[in-house]
């Protein structure tokens, strides 16, 4: 009978499905074969992965055939979302675990896409998700969500319930303004109204909240970025030159102002024709992986360039809730659980814990 500690090893060791890392790069592993004839395998992973949970069974029960153990095992897979820190001098907001800003630099590179995606392939996981749409001037949240002209509710007049659709939490300015509105506001307006949207809705226990940013890195950006306690973000692209340009400039922001960037997310990667199934680059190619290796960061995802993902987008019903089992969602699936893989590697978050400590006068 292999020991224990063997067994740990192996486990630990055995690299997750689609990804760069290892059981003991992510989770952790608890081997107990005092109670029956079959040794129970407990694996807890820090990040959402409960779609994947076949495949991941799938390759510890190969790593275990192969190191030839002799032993029947039961594998029992679970998730814990664990809270990771922000900015040195900003407090977590209450009630969410973790913030995740999804950013570009520069409109019209599908950020709000692939923010919405995103978030709806976290929650498809298992994990409690909510959207916040900071994108002040352009909210399009509403209308992705499927919630169009629906208005919060507030019990007390001085916070807001947010609005649940598919089972994400979703707060924008644009449930606040009437559709056709001109948001005519200068910077300081801008971060006031996103302040007040963010401490003022009555976030569910969230283990990740999604900030869909407004494009682009200037004043407003940086203001946001300085003022929103983030965890991580997340770096929109397409492979064109003029947009990695921008993307980079993007990436040095979040760098300045000591927000870790989890990796880029290249969209519009490839194009595949519905008539014929020839796949063309049309965006160009290489670009996102050229600049996650130039800044030694991650390349989460490459997201195809399809015209079902705009169709179901605007029709309120984004491709992971609409089309589950397509190669689109399946890819914004890998992406999601690559981006909140990333941030379980990073330091946890125990400022929740600390007891305050009040000096008085005797």
């Amino acid at each position: 009978m292999t020991v224990k500690s063997d067994l740990k090893k192996i486990l630990n060791s055995v690299v997750l499905p689609g990804m760069q890392h290892t059981i003991g790069d992510l989770g952790k592993v608890t081997v107990d074969s005092s109670v029956t004839a079959t040794t129970i395998v407990e694996i807890e992973l820090g990040f959402p992965a409960g779609r994947a949970f076949p495949e991941i069974e799938s390759a510890v029960r190969d790593a275990l055939a192969s190191a030839d153990t002799g032993q029947d095992f039961d594998i029992r897979l679970s998730c814990k979302i664990r809270s990771h820190g922000v900015q040195r001098n900003l407090k977590p907001l209450e009630n969410v675990k973790n913030m995740i800003a999804v950013a570009s630099g520069k409109g019209g590179v599908g950020k709000s896409t692939t923010a919405v995606n995103l978030a709806l392939a976290l929650a498809d996981d298992g994990a409690t998700v909510g959207i916040l749409d900071a994108d002040i001037y352009g909210p399009s949240q509403p209308l992705m969500m499927g919630l169009t002209g629906e208005r919060p509710i507030s019990e007390d007049g001085k916070s807001m319930n947010p609005l649940t659709s598919h089972g994400v939490q979703v707060m924008s300015i644009g449930f606040l303004i009437d559709a056709d509105q001109p948001m005519v506001w200068r910077g300081p307006m801008v971060t006031s109204a996103l302040n007040q949207l963010l401490q003022q809705t009555n976030w569910n226990s969230l283990d990740y909240l999604i900030v869909d940013m407004p494009p682009g890195t200037g004043d407003i950006q940086l203001t946001l970025s300085q003022q929103v306690p983030v965890s991580g973000a997340v770096i929109v692209t397409t492979p064109q030159d003029i947009a990695l340009l921008d993307a980079r400039k993007g990436l040095q922001m979040f760098r300045k102002v000591s927000v870790p960037v989890l990796g880029i997310v290249e969209n519009m990667s490839t194009h595949v024709c519905s008539e014929c199934g020839h796949e063309e680059a049309i965006f160009g190619s290489g670009g996102g992986r050229q600049m996650a290796d130039e800044y030694d960061i991650e390349l989460l995802g490459q997201l195809p360039l399809d015209l079902s993902i705009r169709e179901q987008t605007d029709s309120g019903v984004p491709t992971v809730v609409s089309a589950p089992d397509s190669t689109q969602a399946a890819a914004y699936r890998s992406t999601a659980r690559r981006m909140s893989a990333r941030l379980a590697m990073q330091g946890k978050d125990y400022s929740r814990h600390f007891p305050k400590i009040v000096v008085e006068d005797s």
